[in-house]
C-alpha cells in the first residue's frame, strides 16, 4: 500500500483504535501493522499531537513486563473528531469510485 495513502488516513485509524479501548502505542502499532504495514516510528508523533490537539490523553499504568505505560484515552473532542474523520473519508471514498469507474454527478 502507498506510503502517501496510509499517511492520509493514519491518524483517523489511529483514533479509532483507542475509541475502541485505551490502549498504548506499541500496543496501537501492532494492530494497524497487522493489516498494513507501517513503521512503529510512524505511530507516536501521530500520538503526539492527538495529545496536543486534546483528542486524546494520556495516564500511565502499571505493567506486569516491565516499568508503567502511558494509555491513550480518546476524549470527548477526540470522539467529535473521530466522526467527522470517517464521514470525511466516506465521502472521498465515494467520489474517488466514482471516478475510477468514470461515472458523473447528475
Amino acid at each position: 500500500m502507498s506510503t502517501q495513502l496510509k499517511k492520509g488516513v493514519l491518524e483517523m485509524v489511529v483514533l479509532s483504535r483507542i475509541n475502541e479501548k485505551d490502549r498504548y502505542g506499541y500496543d496501537i502499532y501492532q494492530e494497524i501493522d497487522y493489516y498494513m504495514v507501517i513503521s512503529e516510528s510512524t505511530i507516536y508523533p501521530i500520538l503526539r499531537k492527538l495529545v496536543k490537539e486534546n483528542l486524546c490523553e494520556t495516564y500511565l499504568k502499571e505493567s506486569k513486563n516491565g516499568p508503567p505505560r502511558k494509555y491513550f484515552r480518546i476524549t470527548k473532542k477526540g470522539k467529535i473528531k473521530l466522526e467527522e474523520l470517517i464521514e470525511d473519508f466516506k465521502k472521498f471514498n465515494k467520489v474517488v469510485n466514482r471516478m475510477i469507474r468514470g461515472e458523473r454527478y447528475e
